[in-house]
């Protein structure tokens, strides 16, 4: 199986991943320049125009190849998804339900589709339906989030499909790569570590609270209303854990998180807003470039080698 940079015409074999308020054109442009592929979020967009804009910037700033993460669940999906064909996207990938709808339309344009998936049957589903791969993310990630580890989930994956597929979730280092190779993903893609990048245009606070992070650090909220999200621990999630512990509705818990992301992202306020990381947030030390930060991802090449050299007969 070939992996995703042969494929996508890139340098490394890694994604970006698409964070809500995060991801813009500027950032997707500065992860394709950097030899990933940067790919724009729309979680946090309300119009097909204002994901047009982000494209052109991004087209404005970089000649490589980049994609656009769509959220299925976006009220102006429809809207959403004619602009990709429109603007000749390359990559889609999609993420909180099911593209099948859209898919004949994307494949006839050309896009390279690869959804996000938490589940082996939803994997097989969406390959028998043509997408081009499939984009595994466990538990571990930042944001939403399902139930199943990478380890556990990718070579189950793996095995299901005959699709490349992408490795996400619990991924910030060259080893962590080497091990989703060895599982058989033909690439990854990577989200928490890009936060703690110099182009990346989230508040200092929020960085800064990422590299004071430790293992235990961050708190799954949202569980019992079937909406779970990675978050770092802080006051909200703690008032937001206890209130479901108490039974709180879906409509109290989401007034409390109405707008957090955004708090966070752009005010800097980590106390009160949701600030969104995987598991590795405990990794991260030191704010880097992001050419840095991909390098020492796909060193992982060289860890894996050794791995193969120390066990061969």
């Amino acid at each position: 199986m070939k992996k995703i940079n042969e494929l996508l015409g890139i340098e490394f074999p890694i994604i970006q991943g698409g964070m809500a308020n995060i991801s813009t054109g500027g950032f997707a442009a500065d992860c394709s320049n950097a030899g990933a592929l940067g790919v724009i979020a729309t979680g946090g967009l309300h119009s097909g125009e204002e994901l047009r804009e982000q494209i052109r910037i991004c087209k404005a700033r970089t000649g490589k190849p980049f994609g656009v993460n769509l959220m299925l669940m976006n009220p102006c999906m429809d809207e959403l998804a004619q602009v990709v064909v429109e603007e000749g996207i390359p990559v889609v990938t999609t993420g909180a339900g099911n593209p099948g709808k859209y898919l004949a339309r994307w494949k006839e344009a050309g896009i390279k589709i690869f959804p996000v998936v938490a589940a082996t049957v939803l994997a097989s589903y969406l390959v028998k339906a043509g997408v081009d791969g499939i984009i595994v993310e466990g538990t571990e990630s930042g944001g939403h989030v399902g139930e199943l580890t990478t380890m556990a989930l990718v070579p189950q994956v793996v095995d299901a499909v005959d699709v490349p597929v992408i490795a996400a979730g619990g991924i910030a280092d060259g080893r962590q790569f080497a091990a989703a190779l060895a599982l058989g993903a033909a690439g990854v893609q990577v989200g928490t570590c890009l936060l703690a990048s110099q182009e990346c245009p989230i508040h200092d606070n929020y960085k800064q609270a990422l590299l004071k992070a430790k293992d235990k650090d961050t708190v799954v909220t949202g569980r019992s209303v079937g909406g779970p999200v990675r978050v770092l621990k802080n006051r909200m999630s703690k008032r937001y854990v206890e209130m479901e512990q108490a039974g709180a509705s879906l409509e109290e818990l989401e007034k409390m998180t109405l707008g957090a992301l955004r708090r966070a992202v752009f005010d800097g306020d980590v106390v009160e807003g949701s600030v969104m990381a995987g598991q590795t947030a405990g990794m991260i030390h030191e704010i880097r470039p992001l050419r840095k930060i991909f390098q020492s991802i796909a060193g992982g090449y060289q860890v894996l080698q050794k791995t193969e050299r120390l066990w061969r007969p």
